[in-house]
């Protein structure tokens, strides 16, 4: 099997580019035939996965973070729509949260990585996509494969992925602090909120996460009972409170600890909207998309069953 490489060489801070002749040594011990493409900005490893799968490769691996393997997954789904079908993805992750692979259980050492990769099975996962605007007031659209959040989290990763602090502290120092600092300054937002054929639910809200996957932030558990192929998002919403209390009860997103919490609402569905109320301006809220923040609500989030093959 052909198998190609997209390769994010700023992933985790820089951290790759000193990594990766480790990584391709082990790589090309387990895949002969291997063609090695690099991002240089954002949404490139959609396009370049784009253009493996139409030059014949079967695999495609996403070495980087979530946002790689986000958008590589994104042109893997894009080449299905052109008829060109069972492509497989596989992650090595290096990136500052890597979240969707902590949920897979993919190793984080590069040579278990590869191990796994090479001898994993096929396993189908849902894939959501999402509908929103973006950052220049134009309407957009992309997939996610692990977790679409909106409100701190919005707030929050875009603090973290302009921090130069990236890769040399920990992900879950760098998640945790950003997201107190956020949370100090951030003033809750009011949205609607439609699940399927519901009837809307105004909520001031701290946060609304979409989960296909369990993780976000570095390792929070945010959706701690999600399942990948189950056909259902897991929505959490997490609801205005005093933000002394708040504060002092994120530690229990790390332990999916919260259900209980008289602040969150855990609810499933296949098909969710969220909208502001009032002044877009006030609350649009700031999206998190695979841990990438290109817009802000009003968006749509609906479930594709099955829509991807993993090699994990």
């Amino acid at each position: 099997m052909k198998v190609g490489v997209i390769l994010n060489p700023v992933a985790g801070g820089g951290r790759l580019r000193n990594q990766w002749p480790q990584l391709q040594a082990e790589l090309r011990n387990h895949f002969a035939e291997m063609e090695v493409r690099e991002t240089q900005a954002a949404g490139d490893a959609e396009r370049l996965a784009l253009d493996l799968v139409v030059s014949g490769c079967g695999l495609v691996i996403a070495v980087g973070g979530d946002g790689t393997a986000s958008e590589v997954a994104d042109g893997i789904l894009l080449a299905r729509r052109e008829g060109i079908g069972d492509i497989e993805l596989a992650l090595l992750p290096c990136g500052t949260g890597s979240d969707f692979a902590r949920g897979l259980g993919v190793p984080r050492d590069a040579a278990g990585s590869v191990r796994h990769i090479a001898q994993a099975g096929r396993r189908r996962i849902d894939v959501g996509r999402i509908s929103f605007v973006d950052d220049h007031g134009a309407l957009a659209s992309r997939h996610f494969i692990n977790i679409a959040s909106l409100g701190l989290s919005g707030v929050t990763v875009r603090a973290v992925n302009a921090d130069k602090r990236k890769g040399r502290v920990s992900a879950r120092a760098l998640f945790y602090w950003r997201t107190i600092g956020s949370f100090l300054r951030y003033n809750f937002q009011t949205v609607r909120i439609t699940l399927d054929d519901g009837a809307p639910v105004e909520t001031r809200m701290a946060l609304v996460a979409v989960a296909n996957g369990r993780f976000f932030g570095a390792g929070m558990m945010v959706a701690p009972d999600a399942e990948m192929d189950d056909g259902w998002f897991d929505v959490i919403i997490v609801r205005a409170a005093g933000k002394p209390g708040l504060i002092r009860d994120l530690t229990l997103l790390y332990g999916g600890r919260h259900r209980n919490h008289p602040a969150v609402t855990i609810v499933r569905a296949k098909k969710v909207l969220v909208e502001p109320v009032g002044s877009a301006i006030v609350n649009g809220a700031l999206l998190d998309i695979d841990g990438e923040s290109p817009g802000r609500i009003p968006a749509t989030f609906e479930i594709l069953p099955g829509a991807l093959i993993l090699r994990c």
